[in-house]
């Protein structure tokens, strides 16, 4: 378990693309795999998007998982091959871009901000192809502009979904602690941790309560180093626990298995919050423990820019998903539903209006 501070963040990005354009060179060949049911004699007959993971695979049940959906959606309604390749470690995503790219891609996705490097650097030298970029801006200004007018960002306002899970949480708890604590601390997980936290606070000042949360104030929290599940997931969840917690979120993939492992351990009843999927759609085996998931509807916006691409209206204006346009919102509640009280809900979806309407201001680092 690890405590890191906000200040870290200023150098996260240069040093994260070194580490990124350390590889080099071609990736290999049978690392790529094809889907798709053979295409059509249509006008998009000829088009082939593509897609490239981040180290976390397309089995995270989360945002690689979604995005790779979005793109098979868009190529099976074209009626098109696509093909997939899946990172297995940092220096992978250099090689794999441009192994993709060698095939002769016309659209490829990049899952994670962690390819932004690597990405850019293949949408410079490469103008002919249509580059969609999971999570990070590619040094757009959100204004329409952009140093690289190849790439899409595809961004999400997951602390407006947050904020809702983290009033729905404080709500719902009996023991007035709830917690969260995220993989590394990056602005795509921190904004997570942002939302929920500032949902609780605006319980707390609604209800005139002192729900607590834990592994987040803010400025500094608890970090895995890692978006692995394993013993740094598990520890960072079980220390968490010990606190007297009875609702947690972990933010970054798989690290919620760990968390799901820690809690299925404990003596107390503990909700978990899921992280970008529905966790009670993607993995089953969390359904009874599931209170709602914070949804980053990535599988959306990841079939409209493949399909703006293959239609030839492609636009590299940032796409940044809030409660509004449905690009980021909370699960059902599903097992839970006959847990929570009726009007905890209703003042949910009240509050989910009033933050569309601008009346309850969302801080986060997309404006």
């Amino acid at each position: 378990m690890k405590t890191i501070t906000r200040s870290a963040l200023a150098g996260i990005a240069a040093v994260s693309a070194g580490l990124l354009l350390a590889g080099c060179g071609a990736a290999p060949e049978e690392e790529t795999a094809s889907g798709g049911n053979g295409g059509t004699e249509d006008a998009a007959s000829d088009f082939l998007p593509c897609i490239v993971s981040d180290f976390g695979g397309f089995d995270d049940k989360s945002f690689n998982q979604l995005s790779l959906e979005g793109v098979v959606q868009a190529a099976e309604e074209l009626g098109v091959e696509w093909k997939e390749v899946e990172s297995n470690a940092e220096t992978d995503y250099a090689p794999n871009l441009e192994n993709l790219v060698a095939q002769g891609c016309n659209a490829i996705v990049s899952v994670g901000f962690a390819l932004a490097p690597a990405t850019i650097e293949n949408a410079k030298a490469n103008e002919d192809i249509d580059f969609i970029l999971v999570d990070d801006a590619a040094d757009a200004d959100f204004d329409g502009e952009t140093d690289v007018p190849t790439i899409k960002p595809l961004l999400y306002d997951t602390a407006q979904a947050a904020f809702l899970a983290g009033y729905l949480s404080a709500g719902y708890s009996e023991t007035g602690k709830v917690g969260t604590f995220g993989g590394q601390e990056f602005p795509t997980v921190t904004i997570f941790m942002d939302g929920f936290k500032q949902g609780v606070d605006y319980y707390n000042e609604e209800k005139g309560t002192d729900v607590s949360v834990v592994g987040w104030d803010g400025e500094t929290g608890t970090f895995t180093g890692g978006f692995e599940a394993g013993p740094e997931a598990k520890s960072a969840a079980q220390n968490i626990i010990d606190q007297g917690v009875d609702v947690l979120l972990p933010v970054g993939g798989p690290i919620y298995q760990s968390a799901l492992q820690a809690i299925k351990e404990s003596d107390s009843d503990i909700a978990l919050i899921g992280a970008d999927a529905d966790l009670y759609e993607t993995d089953p085996s969390t359904a009874e423990f599931v209170l709602t998931s914070i949804l980053k509807n990535m599988d959306l916006s990841t079939y409209q820019a493949v399909t703006d691409s293959a239609n030839g209206s492609f636009d590299p204006t940032p796409y940044v998903g809030t409660l509004e346009n449905d690009g980021v919102g909370i699960a059902d509640l599903h097992d839970f539903a006959d847990k929570v009280d009726a009007d905890l809900l209703a003042e949910v979806e009240a509050l989910k209006e009033s933050i569309i309407a601008g009346d309850v201001a969302v801080e986060s680092y997309l404006g």
